[in-house]
């Protein structure tokens, strides 16, 4: 019963060879179908179109990690889901790429972390800063794991960091991702961008002297007015 329950459970999506592409997609789509591809090392690429419905509650499941069985008229093929193309709008799968696996040979795949536990240092004004969300593996396709659990807790105060060489080890895969790369760090929250917003609200005051200045430069412009007015004077006095 217990090995029943650990056995991941074989996702198969039923498929049909596309001979429709480009533009004349937007046909495949309207009737519920989603356009593919299948391709990998020897082996010949393959237009496919899919079920949207089944597609989306399978890749729900599985994500870029899981295998899932293309099964077409001819034979049922070991895949991974490797890209998605998605409408910018509203976000709706338009394209899909599997990429067929060997089942005896290992590869090298991206994985998700999973950040769980409550890291004490926020207590005490810690920050929690997110280096990386995923680190690449190498195992056979059908052991790479679908997400790789990271444990806060044991951050406890300020400067401590949790590195890839700290990630629980497993016999099933191997992390390849630098052991020294930092995962999750923890920073000091800092006061002085509140201090600088304070300092720079103040700014305005001094454009309260700017009329001041005006009024003496105005002060100083009149002078060489009244210059003409005392030559005028002085030949006045002359003629006298």
């Amino acid at each position: 019963m217990k090995k029943a329950q650990t056995e991941k459970k074989k996702m198969v999506l039923e498929a049909q060879l596309r001979t429709v592409f480009g533009k004349k997609n937007k046909n495949i789509r309207k009737q519920g179908l989603l356009p593919g591809n299948i391709y990998g090392a020897h082996f010949p690429s393959q237009a496919v179109s899919i079920n949207y419905v089944d597609f989306k509650r399978t890749y729900k499941i599985v994500g870029e990690t899981g295998i899932v069985y293309i099964k077409t008229e001819k034979e049922e093929v070991p895949t991974l889901v490797t890209s998605l193309q998605r409408d910018p709008l509203e976000g709706l799968v338009l394209h899909v790429d599997f990429r067929k696996v060997d089942l005896s040979v290992k590869i090298e795949a991206e994985v998700p972390l999973t950040f769980v536990g409550v890291a004490p240092a926020v207590n005490t004004g810690g920050v929690i800063l997110t280096q990386t969300d995923k680190v690449t593996v190498e195992a056979l396709p059908q052991n790479i794991p679908h997400t790789i659990e990271v444990d806060l807790t044991g951050l406890t105060e300020v400067g401590n960091e949790i590195k890839v060489s700290q990630l629980p080890k497993n016999e099933l895969y191997v992390i390849m991702t630098d052991a020294e790369k930092v995962l999750v760090s923890v920073t000091a929250h800092k006061e002085e961008s509140v201090i600088a917003e304070t300092t720079a609200a103040a700014a305005p005051e001094v454009l309260t002297a700017k009329p001041e200045g005006e009024a003496e430069e105005g002060a100083t412009g009149a002078a060489p007015a009244s210059e003409p007015a005392k030559k005028e004077d002085k030949k006045e006095a002359k003629k006298e």
